[in-house]
């Protein structure tokens, strides 16, 4: 009966989302309204959506699953995920939105004058978006596997299709409704029976989840080496990483004007605030109804099979369903949104642009990483998405910092930051999913490159522009006063 009650909310999932791809259909038919929804979103609407987006599987999941499994260490990682925008809101958010850019790449070319910091930054917005898309397809076949039993590539399949079509129907227009319509799906998933626990947690006189090592900060729960690097490393890359995440970014050009982008990202910290208060919750019940899920492996399900373990009966079955639907309806909104920002600097840079184009690249933007998800080992949800944020935080942050609020940032300077951020951050991960080290600092350098490669990367930039001052692009002083002028200010 579980089970059924779970594919029935999946299936109502599926097919609003797809019902609601086929409405914008209606209002899609510009290469605009494809890559930035003509860029009329008001910041309300976009910040639901943004909300929707950003609340991934590593949100849903993956960080309850870590901090059962590690203790509260990991509450850094959700502090982390909406400091980030703060960050943004201040360094990147207007100015970013007044250069009048489609895609990272063209913010990358208006800025530095130069195809190729263009190319550069198009291949890291498709290897991020991958890496990004990776956990959601992860995710996908990790629900529906433990609430029916079903072949993990059968969840990762579901999503993978019904994210194309979404898009392939009708771009960032048509998620951009999409995506509003799941963060509130999401946030009533995991609030609602998450209540419900902690009423029945309060009722049985059950014990209290906070006691030993794993509530205590830097104690090196579950094996962990190096607590304080591995912490100054997550805080470093969750601060900076968003920044620098193609689906995050490309909402911003939907937004009007430089104002209406502030406003958004105030709303969301909002939103995200409201979000992150539950995941610890469901970590601290698992620590009392769940324990023996970190010792199995499976850390990630605790938010899933929770209701199952304390409330039971047709009431647990029924708020297990309501969570299957919120995990849904969490990959399928981070990964359309991951599939636009792909598929639309495919299309730009590769497939020479075009309605056309925009669909092809949505189905290379989609097959790859289920194709990788497929043979990709056992990373919790909440490591892969951090893996991400590394590489996001060594190479685009670097550029879009320097870009925004440095005039002597060269073309040499920004290549040299971008290649040695991406090399590194990308070796970090490389070595990760292979698992090659044995453990001790080589395995925590690697497991958390950040302290590491975003230093190396801001350096590199710096030293090498330092070194070229002739590589100061030509209408460097007009770009600048175009990110930094208001727009009110701005002559008519």
């Amino acid at each position: 009966m579980r089970s059924t009650y779970a594919l029935v909310a999946i299936a109502v999932v599926v097919v609003t989302t797809v019902g609601i791809g086929a409405f914008g259909l209606r209002l899609s038919r510009t290469t605009s309204d494809f890559l930035v929804a003509s860029r009329t979103v008001s910041p309300v609407w976009n910040a639901s959506a943004i909300g929707g987006e950003y609340l991934s599987a590593a949100s849903f999941l993956g960080v309850a699953g870590l901090v059962l499994a590690y203790g509260i260490d990991m509450l850094w990682f959700p502090i982390g995920y909406t400091a980030g925008y703060l960050v943004l809101l201040v360094l990147v958010a207007a100015p970013l939105r007044r250069s009048g850019a489609f895609t990272l790449p063209d913010f990358a070319e208006a800025r530095l004058e130069s195809p190729l910091v263009r190319r550069l930054a198009a291949v890291l917005v498709v290897v991020i978006g991958w890496l990004y898309l990776l956990p959601q397809f992860q995710g996908a076949g990790l629900t529906l596997s433990t609430l029916t039993g079903a072949p993990r590539w059968v969840g990762s399949a579901v999503v993978a299709v019904v994210v194309a079509a979404t898009v392939l129907a009708g771009g960032m227009r048509s998620i951009t409704f999409v995506q509003a319509f799941q963060y509130w799906l999401k946030l009533t998933a995991i609030s609602v029976p998450v209540l419900v626990l902690l009423w029945f947690w309060q009722r049985d006189g059950a014990p209290s989840p906070f006691g030993g090592d794993w509530s205590r900060p830097l104690a090196g729960t579950g094996g962990r080496e190096h607590p304080l690097y591995t912490t100054y490393s997550l805080v470093l890359a969750t601060f900076l990483g968003t920044m620098g995440l193609p689906h995050v970014l490309v909402r911003f050009y939907t937004n009007p004007d430089g104002r209406a982008a502030r406003r958004t990202t105030l709303i969301v910290l909002g939103l995200l605030g409201a979000f992150y208060l539950w995941p610890p919750v469901y970590a601290a019940l698992g620590r009392v109804y769940a324990a023996d899920l970190v010792a199995s492996g499976q850390a990630d399900t605790v938010v899933l099979l929770l209701p199952g373990r304390v409330v039971g009966g047709t009431l647990g079955d029924l708020l297990g369903a309501l969570l299957a639907a919120g995990a849904f309806a969490a990959f399928l909104s981070t990964a359309s949104g991951l599939t636009v920002s792909v598929a639309g600097v495919l299309s730009q840079d590769v497939l020479h642009g075009g309605v056309r184009a925009f669909r092809l690249g949505t189905v290379l933007a989609v097959v790859v990483p289920f194709l990788l998800a497929l043979v990709a080992g056992g990373l919790n949800l909440a490591e892969t998405v951090g893996l991400a944020f590394a590489v996001a935080a060594s190479t685009f942050c670097p550029l879009l910092v320097l870009g925004i609020w440095w005039r002597r940032l060269t073309v040499p300077g920004a290549v040299a930051g971008l290649l040695v951020g991406a090399t590194a951050a990308l070796v970090g991960v490389t070595a990760t999913y292979l698992d090659v080290a044995d453990g001790g600092w080589p395995k925590a350098l690697l497991a958390q490159p950040a302290a590491w490669t975003v230093p190396l990367a801001f350096t590199s930039a710096i030293l090498v522009s330092v070194a070229t001052p002739r590589g100061v692009p030509e209408g460097t002083g007009r770009t600048l006063a175009r990110l930094h002028t208001p727009e009110a200010l701005e002559p008519a």
